[in-house]
């Protein structure tokens, strides 16, 4: 029996990972987090709750585990990448030191990184292949550098200590599970925009950053979660990186707008304020997905309006 160590597993992409474990007889699944997994997590699974900086605690997590699929980070909304630039680096890249060193003294199978479509955001090609990633240049956010140095980790662990890794880059996750918050920018988009979608009174204009030509590729926290794992149990995912996303680049003023008529607001109401940006703004986003089909057999398979939807069914419950 296979037993898989999702780090971060309490979060919003972690949760759908743990979901997507459980329905595998092949796994059992252990969670590490800080917070408090729920209760269908704690019934379902073993739970190691600790700082994974400290490297007794990453041990005491990976131990007897054959995978480790490795999200815990801080993560966010563009306004949390420029609020904690500097809390985030040491975040990261202190769960990098603990994790990553326990997975080599413990001797897994295949140690998961997840990346985050970040360390594109300064990408000059698209769609993006992976192969970009020794032209692209460096990311400016501390976030994206944080992530990219993670890649640069696990690659490291293996050029010199024989680590089996595969690294996958989510593009743009969104879903239930993810709470908006009261400061615009420090959740991701879809969760904060439904969230003054379903608070509008009639004729208000619905404000976004910037001016809506930004471009981004949301893919569903289910499809994610369902790439992730094929990355880990294919053979083809050794060594190997991967953009686990959807293929449908959409500007963010029309993403606003599948939003605002998911919210049940009338479509010839539309309209948007546009609110100035922040210093770090990806213009662009719209990553190739290719190697993941052919390599995986993996594609995405929920389009937009559906996750929409579904996503604000779920926090019409909660907020």
């Amino acid at each position: 029996m296979n037993r898989v160590l999702v780090t971060g597993g309490a979060g919003t992409i972690g949760a759908a990972v743990v979901r997507r474990l459980l329905r595998d007889p092949l796994y059992e699944v252990r969670v590490s987090d800080q917070r408090e997994a729920p209760q269908w997590m704690r019934e379902g699974c073993e739970v190691h709750q600790g700082d994974l900086r400290d490297l007794d605690e990453a041990r005491a997590a990976t131990q007897g585990c054959t995978h480790v699929i490795h999200l815990a980070a801080i993560v966010g909304g563009i306004g949390n990448f420029h609020k904690l630039p500097y809390t985030l680096t040491e975040m990261n890249n202190g769960l990098y030191n603990g994790v990553v060193r326990a997975a080599i003294d413990l001797g897994v199978e295949r140690f998961v990184y997840v990346s985050s479509s970040m360390v594109f955001e300064r990408a000059t090609e698209y769609p993006t292949t992976e192969e970009h990633i020794w032209t692209c240049p460096v990311p400016k956010s501390a976030y994206g550098f944080s992530k990219l140095t993670g890649e640069v980790y696990v690659r490291a662990a293996h050029d010199e200590h024989g680590l089996p890794y595969t690294i996958c880059r989510p593009f743009n996750a969104y879903g239930p599970g993810e709470m908006p918050e009261d400061e615009p920018g420090i959740a991701h988009m879809v969760p904060d925009v439904i969230k003054k979608c379903l608070k509008l009174t009639d004729g208000q204009p619905l404000p976004i950053f910037g001016d809506g030509t930004q471009t981004r590729t949301l893919t569903h926290i289910d499809d994610i979660a369902d790439g992730i794992v094929a990355s880990m149990s294919s053979p083809a995912g050794l060594l190997e990186d991967f953009n686990i996303s959807a293929d449908r680049e959409m500007t963010v003023a029309e993403i606003a707008r599948v939003i605002w008529e998911q919210c049940g607001l009338a479509p010839d109401a539309f309209a948007l304020e546009h609110l100035p940006t922040y210093e770090v703004d990806v213009v662009r986003r719209w990553p190739d997905v290719s190697k993941a089909e052919r390599l995986l057999g993996w594609k995405a398979q929920i389009d937009v309006e559906d996750g929409i939807g579904r996503t604000v069914d779920w926090l019409r419950t909660v907020v």
